[in-house]
């Protein structure tokens, strides 16, 4: 069987204000399109479908139109858990009526495990889905037939003990599966995620996650990236757009397997094309470097964080200027070297002996002259009075 895994969608979120629907829009053409070229047979959506607990009407609108498309009306399906950002109950709340058109949404953990048959192919997928697993949620789940002992243990161990009791589902003639929202160790974070973790204490070993699951597809992490282990391939497959500028520069892709029961997956990685880059600008040559580069087309359609050097203050009407020049500036930040300079060696000189610093300050008022030694006596005589006089 063919399966897509994608995850970190995040539907309604913004950059600094700006509005990526259009982008997230084009995404699901593309992924629409991508799954019908390639044959999908099972979509897996690892959480984080929104970016807050209370999305706006377009995005969840966007949302259900994306499961219509993708399912194929219930020809094809699709499981969809919540991630930290979703709220469990309002993804999940129409499940029923999803579950009609072969999707089906889980927004807390439970205790059971997905069979999944395959019409093209005639197999079956067993899938363990769990959403993002809170603390609290952990205790709900666990607190039927677990000891105190359990309760207590640290996080990974209670994931680690979900899991195995769940693999047990697995069998020798399926595709068995694991798919869940949380941080692994080892993986690589950007800026754009919103921890789930505090001092590790949400941190997941790779070895609790090695129960039997042939693939384990993973949300959280929006680089999309592959963990270390002996037992499973274990993945995140990233996010569709690039939500911060940390993540300047990466390639946003969806993540196909090809799997039948008792093999390793044969995986590819395929890159999208519907989000815009997000690239950062250091103009050290100035504002002419910049109109320079928008004369050119230089990153015509991307996001753009500018950091530009500049030897006098920007006015309004230059921000301005740059601005009406391309929609795609995100911050403008002028950067002043000299200043800079000037502001470290009087940072530095005040370090230095009172008369050397008066020797520098009679240096630059008179063009070079040097003071007399004398007239270097009087002044630190005369502020060594003022020092003494409680007057002053």
């Amino acid at each position: 069987m063919r399966i897509l895994h994608t995850a970190d969608w995040h539907f309604g979120r913004t950059l600094e204000g700006r509005s990526r629907l259009a982008e997230q829009e084009a995404f699901v053409d593309e992924l629409a399109l991508l799954v019908k070229d390639q044959q999908i047979d099972l979509v897996l959506l690892a959480g984080d479908v929104y970016d807050s607990v209370n999305p706006p009407a377009a995005a969840e609108q966007l949302f259900y139109d994306a499961l219509a498309r993708l399912s194929d009306q219930g020809r094809r399906p699709v499981y969809v858990i919540a991630g930290n950002h979703d709220h469990p109950d309002r993804l999940a709340a129409a499940d029923p009526l999803a579950h009609k058109l072969g999707v089906t949404l889980v927004g807390l953990p439970e205790a059971r495990v997905h069979t999944v048959d395959i019409r093209r192919t005639g197999e079956t997928a067993v899938l363990f889905a769990l959403p993002y697993p809170s603390e609290s949620r952990l205790r709900e789940l666990l607190s039927e037939g677990a000891d105190e002992t359990l309760l207590r243990a640290v996080y990974s161990e209670r994931v680690r003990h979900i899991v195995a009791e769940q693999a047990k589902h697995y069998r020798a003639d399926t595709v068995n599966l694991l798919m869940s929202h949380l941080y692994v160790l080892g993986g690589q974070e950007t800026e754009s995620e919103r921890p789930i973790q505090v001092g590790g204490a949400y941190t997941v070993d790779t070895s609790a996650l090695e129960a039997g699951a042939q693939y384990v597809a993973l949300g959280h992490l929006h680089r999309p990236q592959a963990l270390k282990s002996e037992k499973t391939t274990i993945r995140y497959s990233g996010s569709p757009l690039a939500y911060s500028f940390s993540e300047a520069g990466q390639a946003k892709s969806v993540t196909v397997l090809d799997l039948k029961p008792g093999a390793t997956p044969q995986l590819e990685e395929i890159f999208l094309s519907s989000g815009r880059p997000l690239v950062e600008w250091k103009a050290k040559g100035g504002l002419a470097e910049v109109h320079r580069w928008l004369d050119e087309g230089k990153d015509a359609n991307a996001w753009i964080d500018l950091e530009v050097h500049l030897q006098e203050t920007m006015s309004m009407e230059q921000l301005h200027r740059l601005r009406l020049a391309r929609d795609g500036f995100i911050h403008i930040r002028p950067v002043y070297p000299d200043l800079e300079a000037s502001l470290q060696e009087a940072v530095s000189a005040t370090k230095l002996p009172m008369d050397e610093l008066f020797r520098r300050f009679y240096e630059r008022q008179t063009g070079g002259a040097q003071p007399e030694p004398e007239l270097t006596r009087l002044f630190l005589e005369l502020l060594h009075t003022e020092e003494d006089d409680p007057a002053v």
